[in-house]
């Protein structure tokens, strides 16, 4: 049988339409628990590599003989090798093309809604990073925010819809992955936006985000109001688009909330968060759709892989928006800290503009899931 590959692109639609499949997971131990594709209707075994160099015999019983397969290791190498054993032994097996790094990297556009004038709103989901980015368009014109490393993907769509970006806005200074803005600003000529509190150390030139402050996107004037929201990073700004959306950042997401730690000031910023959380975001509407910049569990992706879920809803249900004692708000915030996400300190650096790593470098240090949150 011959073994053909599958592209992100094509796991990704398995996972969106919860399609039921098997994965061998090659890889060592510690990185397979670290981070792995996750999905509804999945059926993981994680043998490591080197234990199947001598043939994948004593695995086959563990394996279905009715579903399909899907060999992932880091890269792909070790991945057709393992598949290619598996096809000889009779199976029906694929693996991921370009493995996990390919994963990481792979972004979803989805339509989030729909804006005034015939503008509309569009989300960028990276499946394997927990990564959400937007573009709002408006009469030919495009804004993004919260762009990732992977440019190609927002200038290859904005080119097919004959779009021009006119601004790129970060919501904060990222700490978990590498932010595209420079090289979409580069790309574009569009005009790049920062909080001024995050951008202190950065060593290029931007336009100052100030709350109040309407940026307007095409001749039809859809508004991106910025709204200072403190809490995960010191400068943290969340928009609110069209009178309609809430880009929340890293402050808000669907089941969780964001950790207030990533630059070390854990017990400081946690009073910050609560403020933004329990005080700004309550005297909004709780119409407003609220738009995170990222997920955490695949079981916060709608039917149709987007994220995002009402203000008010998230007020019933998220238990973060839910603790009434600051005290055990503070202790179960600072108390429940995840794993600080890798290479986060060079990160911060390179979205200051301090370092220049090449493309495999950033590759490297943006492996493995995103850890904004506290659940």
């Amino acid at each position: 049988m011959t073994v053909k590959p599958m592209s992100a692109k094509e796991v990704a639609r398995k996972v969106i339409q919860k399609e039921s499949f098997f994965i061998l997971d090659v890889r060592n131990e510690d990185a397979f628990q670290d981070w792995k594709v996750e999905g509804d209707n999945i059926q993981h075994l994680n043998v490591p590599y080197f234990d199947l160099l001598d043939g994948v015999e004593e695995i086959l019983p563990q394996l279905p003989q009715n579903k399909e397969i899907v060999v992932i290791c880091a890269k792909e190498g070790s991945s057709i090798m393992v598949a290619d054993m598996l096809s000889e032994a009779g199976l029906t097996v694929s693996y991921l093309k370009g493995g996990m790094k390919a994963w990481s990297e792979y972004l979803e556009p989805v339509k989030a809604g729909d804006l005034k004038d015939g503008g509309e709103l569009y989300q960028f989901v990276r499946i394997g990073k927990g990564c959400l980015s937007y573009m709002v368009v408006s009469n030919g014109e495009a804004a993004l925010i919260d762009a990732t490393r992977i440019t190609d993907v927002y200038l290859d769509f904005a080119r097919e819809k004959g779009l021009k970006i006119t601004h790129v806005f970060d919501t904060h200074l990222h700490a978990d992955h590498i932010s595209g803005g420079r090289v979409i600003v580069g790309a574009t000529g569009a005009v790049y936006w920062l909080p001024p509190k995050d951008a202190e150390e950065v060593t290029f030139s931007y336009e100052p985000l100030e709350e109040g402050k309407n940026v307007t996107i095409g001749s039809t004037t859809i508004a991106i109001q910025p709204l200072y929201s403190p809490g995960h990073t010191i400068g943290s700004t969340s928009f609110i688009v069209d009178e309609a959306y809430l880009l929340s950042g890293d402050i808000l997401f669907i089941d969780s909330i964001g950790r207030p730690d990533l630059a070390g000031l854990a017990q400081d910023w946690v009073g910050d968060l609560r403020e933004t959380l329990y005080k700004r975001y309550k005297e909004l509407s709780n119409e407003l759709i609220v738009l995170p910049a990222h997920f955490m569990i695949i079981e916060e992706l709608n039917e149709d892989g987007s994220v995002s879920q009402k203000l008010g809803t998230l007020f019933e249900k998220n238990h973060g928006l839910n603790i009434e004692d600051e005290a055990e708000f503070r202790e179960l915030v600072t108390g429940n800290l995840p794993p600080q996400p890798n290479a986060y300190q060079e990160i911060r650096q390179t979205n200051m503009g301090k370092i220049t790593p090449d493309e495999e470098q950033q590759r490297e240090m943006e492996i493995g899931p995103n850890r904004c949150a506290v659940r």
